[in-house]
């Protein structure tokens, strides 16, 4: 058999691609040609009506050598990296009790609009709270006071409006819908100032009570029929809050991870569970990282590092290099997004196109640094950006009109879409470059073998531009204030 340059090449894509492992299902397959033919174009931007919108596809056509003028995005399919987990939202008490609220029409549209694939955006991945967080009504748990056999303990609270929402999120996805699931508090008859709030340390005496309630409670939902995928050990545990919260130093979760919490899940069956830790923000995740994880004894527990983006943002970087060094340092384990916002709510800003801007540019980021799944927090807010037991009104992609029981839709929920729509479960990154700052870019294989491309433009300049695959290109254009996504 001659063999071509093509057909080796093909071969070199497909050795590699079946090769590594992934952890999130079949490996993919190779691109389906590296002399692709035309590829379909979706768009948002500012200032229009495109809304991810498909435009005309993208012809390609041969490309050498690029002069130094023309604006380029490269991508190299034969160089994979992580491989992807999911994308999704946070199915909180606050969006479960404004999604009780709506109208039956709405509450489908807005399930359709966050989990069907081709209709919506195709969300798959979700968490939820343990107990009470900011955004519920009320502070609340499970067990009754100074109960240290967890005997009293039961969900009753959340099978009004939150179990519900969570199993109408798992059809419409489909049936399947990861889940996992973080503590703001313990109850605070196991902490050392005996409340809910304001931080407060957990006892040394109820370590083991605590571990405990974790297995309680994912014991519960899969009870109700909810399967979870996973756990963080605690959210921000190095902020103090005016509501729900506990402070757990490096040392203090390395230690309850390795002495308490896993070794409970697996003596409870639950070691296949992924447990998440840190949870918190970028500007700390190495330090914690590495506290947790050049300990073998908590590292071996550890699925992946969590963290938030509510560091204070300063410059371009918003500390996306402290996540390169965490999966520089710990290539083994996962980086996961789980949790973020925009903070400050005002029903005047819904239509402020930095929302979604925001939002992108993260994304692009996170997972340019090794990220594997993506969370959003609430997915479903009131017209005042709650309900919030404690004053702590934020945005969400979508808000719910209270007066007329309409959706409203921020052009974050748009930018979230253009990845989670279109880059799947088991997809893998690849090599992607640009030679302006002006545009951003990530690019995934699907397991199918098609190639995602995100492009961000967070510019007031229209940039015309070649994507280029080996030694052909197709021209693309960005518009001012875009993000498109591109599927070849």
């Amino acid at each position: 058999m001659k063999i071509t340059k093509n057909s080796l090449a093909l071969y070199l894509v497909a050795l590699i691609c079946f090769s590594i492992n992934s952890s999130a299902g079949s490996p993919v397959k190779p691109a389906k040609s590296l002399n692709p033919v035309k590829a379909q174009v979706f768009i948002t931007a500012k200032d229009t009506a495109l809304r991810l919108t498909r435009t005309s596809d993208a012809l390609f056509e041969d490309f050498g050598q690029p002069f130094e003028t023309q604006v380029c995005i490269f991508l190299d399919p034969l160089r994979t990296f992580q491989t992807m987990t999911g994308i999704g939202g946070a199915l909180t008490d606050a969006s479960a009790e404004v999604f009780a609220k709506l109208p039956e029409t709405a509450q489908k549209e807005l399930l359709t609009a966050y989990y069907d694939p081709q209709k919506g955006i195709g969300y798959n991945f979700a968490r939820t709270n343990i107990a009470s967080c900011d955004f519920s009504s009320d502070s609340y748990g499970y067990v009754a006071d100074n109960d240290s056999a967890l005997a009293t303990f039961n969900i009753a609270h959340d099978q009004k409006f939150r179990i519900p929402l969570i199993k109408q999120a798992i059809a419409a996805a489909g049936g399947k819908l990861p889940l996992f699931v973080s503590p703001w508090s313990p109850p605070a008859w196991m902490k050392d100032n005996n409340s809910l709030i304001h931080g407060g340390k957990l006892l040394k005496s109820c370590n083991q009570i605590w571990a405990n309630h974790y297995i309680k409670y994912i014991k519960a939902l899969e009870l109700q029929g909810i399967p979870v995928w996973g756990l963080s050990v605690q959210n921000e545990p190095m902020a103090n809050q005016k509501w729900e919260s506990c402070l757990f130093t490096a040392t203090d979760e390395r230690d309850f991870i390795k002495n308490y919490l896993g070794p409970t899940l697996q003596r409870s069956g639950m070691a296949t569970k992924k447990l998440i830790a840190w949870d918190h923000n970028r500007d700390l995740v190495y330090q914690r990282a590495s506290t947790l994880l050049n300990d073998p004894q908590s590292a071996k527990y550890i699925w992946g590092i969590g963290f938030h983006w509510y560091e204070t943002w300063t410059g371009s970087a918003m500390q996306f290099e402290n996540l390169k060094r965490v999966k520089e340092a710990f290539p083994d384990k996962n980086l996961i997004f789980t949790e973020g916002c925009v903070e400050k709510f005002s029903l005047d800003r819904v239509n402020d196109w930095t929302l979604g801007e925001k939002y992108g540019y993260s994304m692009v980021n996170d997972f340019n640094c090794g990220t594997v799944a993506w969370t959003d927090w609430n997915i479903l807010l009131d017209d005042k950006g709650g309900p919030n037991h404690v004053g702590n009104f934020c945005f969400a992609p979508v808000h719910a009109d209270s007066q007329t029981g309409k959706l409203i839709y921020t052009n974050s929920y748009y930018y979230i879409g253009h990845f989670s729509k279109f880059i799947k479960p088991g997809a893998r990154r690849i090599s992607c470059s640009t030679n302006r700052d002006k545009l951003q870019a990530t690019a995934f294989i699907n397991p199918d073998g098609k190639i995602v491309v995100v492009v961000l433009n967070t510019s007031n300049e229209k940039l015309p531009f070649k994507l280029s695959i080996k030694d052909k290109a197709a021209s693309v254009v960005s518009l001012p204030h875009s993000i498109i996504t591109v599927i070849i």
